[in-house]
């Protein structure tokens, strides 16, 4: 299940409230999630939960953002002509539309007490559907924290986020170890406290660089925009493909805009890697995004980057600001795959032209 705003209110006494308590007592406990191996995360909004996988079934309930859902399977719904999207979870109760439905786990994890040797702290990643935090700072500077503070909603990073972590300390009020989690690069400055277990360090290992022998000169990354598709290359060869999500071809209102093109081309190269960022343009509200936490991010244009998703699960159908969304899974390979490195030490690089691996996109107009 998940923490209502009601229950969330309780727990925090209200945001003035929480506002106020001292960083250490700052931690609220994860919440149960249903029993299931394999869960689903409403990302937002409201969504009817169906009988039969189309739209034109018989409604069972609706269900709405951050609830958390038993993921039993994927299957292909009837054809809607108003729907791109065809994928439909199956859940106990019934069926809705994957779209909006990020794949979860609810892995807790065992946590540190203390920070490692030598270290001024380490890169996690989220492993549980999602972690309410609360903030060491009196007031939040983020635009996305200042919202959801005004309209009453809670403050939680989610599945696959990956955050810094720069201190570890025993919550007086559960007696659980809890971190001091921030983001080392576009942060606005908020500190948030949250439960350490829903936190994985990440290792050296599992972002040691794919096919490190192979000449990189002779990797290249193929976009197209119009098959919604990645396509990764070492020669003639390809050795990875997935959907993507790129650059929006119509704002909210449905009209047309430009200004969210991913750039179409060929030759563009990689010119900076961050293992997180926090990426954010316009406003929060409306048609603008302020998004923490964006993991396995490799820029290729200036501001335009192929990067992990965790809040839609809409891959095949444009609607970025301009950056390539894919899978946190596919980013990842993506990210360790392409040049330049990026460690756990050096986990934001940038390089000077002629770049890193090559990036072409292109476009093919009807």
């Amino acid at each position: 299940m998940s923490i209502n705003r009601r229950d969330f209110m309780k727990l925090v006494g209200g945001v003035a409230g929480f506002s106020a308590l001292k960083p250490f007592n700052k931690a609220l406990p994860l919440p149960e999630f249903p029993k299931s191996e394999r869960l689903g995360r409403i990302v937002e909004g409201k969504w009817a939960l169906m009988a039969l996988p189309n739209f034109q079934d018989a409604k069972v309930k609706d269900v709405y953002g951050d609830d958390v859902i038993a993921w039993n399977r994927e299957v292909v719904g009837r054809r809607d002509t108003n729907y791109i999207n065809q994928k439909w979870v199956e859940t106990d109760s019934g069926y809705v539309n994957s779209s909006y439905v990020q794949p979860v786990f609810n892995k807790p994890n065992e946590p540190l007490a203390n920070l490692p040797d030598g270290k001024s702290g380490f890169w996690a990643e989220v492993t549980v559907p999602y972690v309410d935090f609360v903030l060491e700072n009196q007031a939040p500077s983020s635009p996305w924290i200042k919202n959801n503070m005004d309209i009453g909603l809670p403050t939680r990073l989610y599945y696959s986020q990956v955050m810094w972590v720069d201190q570890v300390k025993k919550s007086d009020v559960t007696g659980n170890m809890i971190y001091r989690i921030n983001e080392k690069y576009g942060s606005y400055g908020d500190i948030f406290w949250a439960e350490a277990a829903a936190f994985r360090p990440l290792t050296a290992e599992e972002i040691a660089p794919i096919s490190p022998d192979v000449d990189p000169v002779t990797k290249r990354v193929k976009v197209n925009l119009t098959y919604q598709t990645l396509s990764c290359f070492e020669e003639d060869r390809e050795v990875y493909y997935c959907k993507i999500s790129s650059g929006a071809k119509f704002d909210a209102f449905g009209n047309a805009v430009d200004s969210w093109a991913t750039p179409v081309g060929d030759g563009h190269r990689t010119w900076r890697k961050s293992l997180s960022i926090h990426m954010a343009g316009g406003s929060a509200t409306g048609g603008g995004y302020d998004t923490p936490g964006i993991s396995w991010a490799t820029f290729f244009s200036e501001g335009v980057a192929i990067h992990s998703t965790f809040w839609h699960n809409d891959y095949g159908v444009p609607r970025s600001h301009g950056c390539i969304n894919v899978t946190p899974e596919d980013s990842k390979w993506i990210f360790r795959w392409t040049t330049p490195t990026v460690t756990l030490d050096v986990d934001d690089i940038t390089v000077g032209m002629p770049g890193g691996t090559q990036v072409d996109v292109i476009e093919r107009t009807f």
